[in-house]
């Protein structure tokens, strides 16, 4: 199976507008990041996880292949804010997106014309799929169980596919959600910042997760630029976690 981190920033992208910064300024392209977005390629099968502001941009990098469904984490502009740029990838066929009722309903009010019962030419042909936490459904031959975990106070979604975990905007994790994230080999997860942060997990809560879960290979997303210099601020992670940066191809079971 083969991840390719499509963005790896947080709701404001990075470099931030009108920051001056060293990291909004760097020329290093690893401290340049999209908002988050990942596309999972197994076989036929191309899953996109979330579909942001960004997610034009963020495709056209890549070749053209058909998307099979969207993983959809929450209902926040920065993962969803994409999805009329879908319509490309529904010439041939409507695409599924999978989310929780809660964020389908709201999907649904907030750019209605995506999802009209009666559609008509011009707009993106997709279906709004529900699910639930800790009830697996597959896509094509993909099993994919969605996992609870908490953005703030807001509950939200990751995703577990293989030995492959996704999560983002993350503050907290509940107990029971632990067991469906044992075994990992890849743990792709938010980390915003050093500094605490009220609705998302900052380095060091995000380096006790890992400590706690365990998986043989971490690496996180939704950094801001408050992270610092990706390549200063690597050097101070452990040897078997790293940050992601927008671009990165990894590989998993």
């Amino acid at each position: 199976m083969k991840i390719i981190i499509l963005g790896s920033g947080t709701s404001t992208g990075v470099p931030e507008i009108g920051c001056t910064c060293a990291v909004c300024t760097s020329k290093d392209p690893h401290d340049h990041r999209l908002r988050c977005s990942t596309l999972i390629e197994k076989g036929d099968t191309h899953i996109l996880i979330d579909c942001g502001p960004d997610f034009r941009e963020q495709i056209m990098r890549i070749p053209f292949a058909p998307i099979s469904g969207v993983l959809v984490t929450h209902e926040h502009y920065d993962h969803v804010g994409g999805i009329d740029d879908l319509r490309p990838f529904t010439r041939h066929s409507d695409i599924p997106i999978y989310t929780e009722q809660y964020t389908a309903d709201r999907l649904k009010k907030r750019m209605p014309y995506c999802f009209l019962e009666n559609s008509y030419p011009g707009i993106p042909q997709l279906t709004l799929e529900t699910v639930t936490p800790g009830n697996p459904f597959f896509i094509h031959d993909v099993e994919v169980l969605p996992i609870r975990v908490i953005h703030g106070r807001l509950p939200i979604l990751g995703f577990r596919i293989g030995k492959m975990a996704y999560i983002t905007d993350m503050k907290t994790l509940p107990e029971e959600s632990y067991e469906a994230l044992s075994g990992l080999d890849l743990l792709i997860m938010n980390a915003l910042r050093f500094e605490p942060h009220n609705t998302h997990q900052s380095l060091e809560e995000a380096l006790e997760v890992v400590e706690k879960l365990k998986p043989r290979e971490t690496y996180f997303i939704h950094m801001s630029h408050q992270i610092g210099l990706q390549a200063e601020t690597e050097k101070m992670l452990p040897a078997h976690v790293h940050f992601a940066y927008d671009g990165l191809e990894l590989y998993s079971e």
